[in-house]
């Protein structure tokens, strides 16, 4: 049975180390984290491409929400959409 320890409970200890042995620590933990993967492993480009997608939809609607609070007549997001379509439309263009 493993025992979970807190970020502070471990602060703490990591206090009691000797500088040395806290520069130990540091080096391996580095070490651990450079050996993982800092970015999910994309299965394929299309399910990047749906992710970014839901992203971008989530972000519109704050932007939605915030052009609503201030009563604005400028629609943000529109433009921001408009935007995409213009760039996606350049990218998708034969050359």
């Amino acid at each position: 049975m493993s025992h979970r320890v807190t970020v502070e409970q471990l602060e703490q200890q990591v206090m009691q180390l000797s500088p040395q042995e806290q520069l130990k620590l540091v080096m391996y933990i580095s070490e651990r984290l450079s050996a993982m993967p800092l970015v999910p492993i994309v299965r394929d480009e299309e399910s990047l491409r749906r992710q970014r997608e839901k992203e971008t939809n989530e972000l519109l609607a704050l932007c939605d929400a915030a052009a609503e609070m201030w009563e604005t007549t400028s629609d943000a997001a529109e433009e921001i959409r408009q935007m995409r379509r213009d760039r996606d439309e350049q990218v998708l263009r034969p050359c």
